[in-house]
């Protein structure tokens, strides 16, 4: 079963899916799932680095202005060419004119929306879910561009009721279309590492108090 689409996603998430059959990287901020095209290219050794980067951030790769893989003048000819040295990718010519090489690819990977399924979180943090009603608590890494909702879809394998629920922070009810920050769930991350006070110890709790409807996802 496929995993939920999510229109953001944790460095975490996308370490998960490490594998030939399920290969996800990230880069330039984007998520993507190549693992189509691991599937259509089996076999080719020029999938070696991006199978060896499976569920790893990749920006380096790339250049951030044009979005396309970084380049360097070749000391033998003196011209322009991708610079790969983690490896010579799918779709990058090689560095001498060969006649084997295929060019009906069109558009290469690292330009195709196709693959594209999310946004890289420029920022998790952890929360505690605590449900009133049966006293289970659960921690959650999420997104800090997330609004409420999504957060919700993200604690729905511990609870598929959860929509029945009223979300509150310290006893005031939540806005589920804003984020916590905009709900006044202070990111304080950085100020407790400055500090080297454990984040783990002031991990904000969220209240959930039943609603008596059982409203599932």
């Amino acid at each position: 079963m496929s995993p939920p689409r999510r229109p953001f996603y944790t460095p975490r998430e996308v370490s998960r899916h490490s594998t030939l059959t399920d290969l996800w990287v990230s880069y330039l901020g984007r998520v993507y799932d190549l693992s189509p095209l691991a599937k259509q290219h089996r076999g080719d050794i020029l999938l070696k680095p991006i199978i060896e980067a499976a569920g790893k951030d990749i920006s380096h790769w790339f250049n951030p202005k044009t979005g396309d893989v970084k380049t360097c003048i070749d000391p033998q000819t003196g011209c322009l060419k991708y610079y790969t040295p983690q490896g010579r990718l799918l779709h990058v010519s090689p560095s001498f004119p060969s006649s084997d090489w295929e060019t009906s690819f069109g558009r290469p990977w690292w330009k195709d929306p196709s693959y594209e399924i999310g946004i890289l979180s420029s920022k998790t943090r952890f929360i505690r879910v605590i449900n009133t009603l049966t006293s289970q608590e659960h921690k959650l890494e999420v997104c800090s561009e997330e609004n409420m909702w999504e957060i919700l879809h993200r604690y729905l394998p511990y609870n598929a009721h959860a929509a029945s629920y009223t979300w509150k922070f310290c006893g005031v009810p939540l806005d589920m279309d804003k984020s916590l920050q905009e709900n006044g769930v202070q990111d304080e991350d950085e100020e407790f590492d400055q500090l080297k006070i454990d984040t783990d110890l002031f991990t904000p709790s969220i209240h959930l108090y039943f609603n008596d409807d059982l409203t599932e996802f």
